[in-house]
């Protein structure tokens, strides 16, 4: 398998935010976690190790609560290691019979 670094970007409200990241770093595979303002002003990148424990995790979670206070919707864009999702993976089609 060919493992490479792919990206995603989820909208979400302000409500929603602690949440979305929480879900996002127990995720195996998220490498990075930028999170943006509605005009893509950049708020805080959130480097995510395979050894982030809960220690770690509470005080970037804290940071995140307060960020969501300041805007009302955010983009959360996501750096990924691993197998792309099934839509981002090219389909190769194999060949049939020659027609004339």
């Amino acid at each position: 398998m060919d493992f490479r670094t792919h990206y995603e970007e989820f909208k979400v409200q302000a409500k929603d935010l602690g949440e979305k990241v929480k879900s996002l770093i127990h995720e195996g595979n998220v490498r990075r976690i930028i999170i943006k303002d509605e005009k893509g002003n950049t708020f805080v990148e959130i480097p995510v190790s395979v050894g982030l424990v809960a220690a770690v995790a509470v005080p970037v979670l804290a940071a995140v609560g307060a960020i969501a206070a300041l805007v009302a919707n955010f983009t959360i864009a996501v750096e990924r290691t691993g197998e792309p999702p099934a839509a981002e993976v090219p389909t190769v089609q194999p060949n049939g019979p020659a027609q004339n």
